[in-house]
């Protein structure tokens, strides 16, 4: 365990916004987090990866505990590899070392920020794959007991970015590691996207899916080390066919696909883009300019302009094609997760 002499949150959240903390505490070990939460039981709490999905609204009132577990094993079987993945290893490190390893399945997913303890909690998903499709489980802390459990990837839940670890067992559960299972009889997901191009290829390889989605990537989103984001704000929204029908017959070209018998899931950033929001600021907050589901810190950006920004967006939204678009950032107040509903109605 390692308290930092800092409080200040700016380099470890992606938004790099300048907001403190009570303290911050480096955790090496499932240990550190038992003796966390057991010394500062009073105190508001929360983990912390890369902070690649987070917005800190206001300074927080409490302890930021950074995930610090490392450690990557592998068991190799006829048909699988069988990784057991820490949870404070960088997710993109991770897909680019199975890659480079012979181990396809990850590639999709290349280049989506954060640490792989955070991947189950939202279900990441890119490119036509989701991590519960190559999750076998997910290795947890019960914080009230202090037990580490292994839920199977069935118990954990998953949905359209969401899971167990987003709802029942939300500020209840750590997680420590996460098991990957990768088949050997693999056969590259390209239906996807611009990843169509290398369907007129013979025998695509993994490195070639990798590199396509991080040539992709790397023109959509902004690098956050160069200019302060959390990635896709917004989610997709799903919404029922009968409203399709009806958004169609304004907007033919509105792009959609088929989630179930009864539901389709709209493209947020077309959305957004078709009510002229690209490069749409507030304060030092912008909509990005190349990717509209993207708000961008474009210099001294303040929470309150992250906020009032995104709360304009989804108004746009909503008042132009009747949906509403739900933040798929988190939003971190004083003491607590909160919401943009909650935030503006103060």
């Amino acid at each position: 365990m390692n308290i930092l002499s800092t409080t200040s949150l700016k380099p470890f959240h992606t938004f790099g916004i300048d907001v403190q903390a009570k303290a911050i505490i480096e955790a090496q070990s499932a240990e550190d987090f038992i003796k966390i939460w057991r010394d500062r039981a009073d105190e508001p709490k929360i983990v912390l990866g890369e902070g690649s999905n987070l917005l800190f609204c206001e300074d927080f009132d409490g302890i930021v505990i950074l995930n610090r577990l490392k450690g990557i094993d592998v068991e190799e079987t006829a048909s699988h590899w069988h990784l057991h993945v820490a949870g404070g290893e960088n997710w993109h490190h991770l897909v680019k070392w199975t890659v480079e390893q012979g181990m396809p399945g990850l590639e999709n997913l290349a280049l989506i920020p954060g640490l792989v303890g955070s991947a189950p909690i939202q279900n990441i998903g890119a490119y036509g794959v989701e991590l519960n499709e190559r999750c076998e489980y997910v290795d947890v802390l019960m914080l009230e007991t202090g037990e580490v459990i292994r839920m199977g990837a069935g118990a954990c839940e998953f949905g359209y970015r969401d899971s167990v670890f987003k709802r029942e067992l939300k500020d209840k559960a750590i997680i420590l590691a996460v098991g990957f299972q990768l088949s050997k009889a693999w056969k590259p997901v390209i239906g996807y996207g611009a990843l169509g191009d290398l369907a007129s290829k013979d025998d695509v390889s993994a490195k070639e899916v990798f590199d396509k989605v991080c040539e992709i990537r790397s023109e959509k989103l902004p690098d956050p080390n160069l200019l302060g984001n959390a990635g896709s704000f917004f989610k997709n929204p799903v919404v029922p066919k009968t409203q399709i029908k009806s958004l169609l017959a304004d907007n033919e070209k509105i792009p959609s696909f088929e989630v179930s018998n009864s539901e389709v899931k709209l493209a947020a950033g077309w959305l957004i883009d078709q009510c002229g929001l690209k490069g749409k600021s507030v304060g030092g907050a912008s909509v990005h300019d190349k990717q509209a589901l993207v708000l961008v810190n474009s210099g001294g950006a303040t929470a309150s302009d992250v906020v009032t920004l995104a709360k304009e967006v989804v108004d746009t939204v909503q008042q132009r094609f009747g949906v509403l678009l739900e933040h798929e950032v988190r939003f971190m107040g004083a003491t607590q997760e909160t919401t943009l509903e909650a935030i503006c109605q103060r």
